[in-house]
């Protein structure tokens, strides 16, 4: 069975050649399907980066990247924009959610772009998360938990293949963000979506099959989980 996700030898400069500065130094990888991965690193290592090559929003400048076979880097904006609404979820570490759209709003507009119309999918998936009888809210009207329960349903109603997470934890407390880690991975998990989060916290490499390391650009497979600290 072909990997879910295959990246060979990825550069990414930033000034368009190889004079500029490399956010990405030869990144390779593959991921099989339902396969749950942290990207492990300081801010600034090309964690974000990598999520963002893989989602087809940035460009690289040499290497080759394939989604479920399909080698992104030589198809078209068109395809690469209807593999994110159908193939791909999101989940961001300050939600990204409409203001002007309510909880049950927000999951459903990802529904929707992805060509379904199923309502009552959209009240089982906030069931899920735990946010029974809250569709009617706006994102202020919600806790930051809560709102990153919204991102997570939204990301995971349409059934995608993969879901990318940017440090999905880091704007909210230990206790929070603990639980929302639990929720992602586990969902995930049943639905066999694969899951690619990436993380600065230790603690999030608790949650995964597998930990990458990024440094300066640079991906290593981790061989132990990263120490937490008290």
């Amino acid at each position: 069975m072909l990997p879910v996700i295959r990246i060979n030898n990825v550069w990414k400069y930033y000034q368009g050649d190889s004079t500029g500065t490399a956010a990405l130094r030869g990144a390779s990888l593959e991921v099989d399907a339902g396969e749950r991965i942290a990207l492990y690193g300081k801010s600034g290592s090309g964690k974000t980066t990598l999520l963002n090559v893989i989602a087809g929003l940035d460009r690289i400048s040499h290497g080759t990247i394939e989604i479920e076979g399909n080698n992104i880097t030589e198809l078209g904006e068109q395809f690469r924009t209807m593999l994110r609404r159908k193939r791909l979820g999101f989940v961001f570490q300050f939600f990204n959610l409409l203001p002007t759209l309510t909880a049950f709003e927000n999951v459903y507009l990802s529904l929707e772009l992805a060509g379904e119309t199923d309502k009552q999918a959209v009240y089982a998936y906030l069931k899920a998360v735990g946010l029974e009888g809250k569709g009617n809210r706006f994102p202020h009207e919600l806790s930051g938990g809560e709102q990153q329960r919204v991102a997570i349903a939204r990301a995971l109603i349409k059934k995608p293949a993969i879901v990318l997470a940017d440090e999905p934890t880091g704007n909210l407390d230990s206790q929070t963000g603990m639980q929302i880690l639990e929720l992602l991975t586990c969902t995930c998990r049943e639905q066999r979506t694969t899951l690619i989060v990436a993380t600065h916290s230790p603690l999030t490499c608790r949650f995964v099959d597998r930990t990458m390391r990024m440094v300066d650009g640079i991906l290593e497979e981790s061989l132990s989980v990263p120490e937490t600290t008290a």
